[in-house]
């Protein structure tokens, strides 16, 4: 009898752990579609609330296609780069484009690769490049000075910005409900996995952020429901002074519409303080 329990306990036993090492495999081989969530399907543009655009087409460094949109403010102080969060593409961010132009700013918004109308497929390095076109887009064919370009990314795109600023000086970084790492995410959303052992994908905000040379908003909500309030402290932490940083409420994807006027006046508050460009200057090319 305890010879047939213990084959049981055996059985079961491995059982589980085979099955532990099936879900370690399936998500070391599918990382990508945990990462990047690429919508396909355009629902709009920035013409449908009333505000002119240009369509823009970017081409990477290594030959890639990708789909922009610019959307000039009038009497620009400056132009923003917007760097997008891991889900959706550009269509979806109206209310971001509709407040950066309230806030007298140009700005390009760009879909990486295999978002939108982008060509390719999302992977880490791809997606530096692709922040790459936008930013040599913007200094050659818009004539912008990098002190006039506000590098600012959302979630994912926070990564992206930063580590962008970490290569290029902007006039300023704005980081919004942002991680520190992938692996540093990972390992919170799902403890039960060796996830910074398999991990890939580094996407290394807060390594980025150290090393940029200008000033540095961050904002996130202390009711982000996706990426834990501690991540944006832990990159202010990071970043060279100056730097700022806004407490905002609601959760991770409308946590900024949910605060709008705290949001809206302490970003034109920072770009104020900090961003000094006269109206009428490339911005608004």
């Amino acid at each position: 009898m305890k010879k047939k329990v213990l084959l049981v306990l055996k059985i079961v036993v491995f059982a589980i752990i085979g099955l532990y090492l099936v879900v370690i495999l399936y998500f070391s081989i599918n990382q990508a579609r945990f990462i990047y969530i690429p919508y396909r399907e355009m629902t709009g543009t920035p013409a449908d609330f009333g505000l002119y655009f240009e369509e823009v087409n970017l081409e990477t460094e290594d030959s890639i296609e990708l789909s922009a949109w610019f959307i000039p403010a009038e009497n620009s102080r400056g132009t923003v780069l917007f760097c997008h969060g891991n889900a959706g593409n550009i269509s979806h961010r109206s209310e971001t484009i509709r407040i950066i132009n309230e806030l007298g700013l140009s700005l390009l918004i760009f879909d990486y690769r295999g978002y939108g109308e982008s060509e390719g497929k999302p992977l880490e390095n791809g997606l530096y490049l692709d922040a790459e076109a936008a930013w040599d887009y913007l200094l050659n064919e818009r004539g912008n000075d990098p002190s006039e370009i506000i590098l600012w990314g959302r979630s994912l795109g926070g990564s992206v910005a930063a580590w962008l600023a970490n290569e290029r000086k902007s006039g300023v970084l704005i980081l919004e409900s942002s991680f520190t790492s992938v692996p540093d995410l990972a390992s919170e959303l799902y403890p039960f996995l060796p996830v910074k052992l398999l991990a890939r994908f580094r996407h290394n905000t807060r390594e980025y952020v150290k090393d940029a040379q200008c000033p540095v908003l961050v904002i996130h909500s202390k009711d982000d429901d996706i990426i834990p309030f501690h991540h944006g402290r832990e990159l202010y932490e990071a970043a060279n002074e100056p730097k700022e940083f806004l407490q905002i409420s609601g959760d991770h994807n409308s946590g900024f519409a949910q605060d709008q006027d705290i949001y809206q006046q302490a970003i034109n508050k920072f770009i104020n303080k900090y961003f000094k460009i006269n109206p009428n200057e490339n911005g608004g090319k």
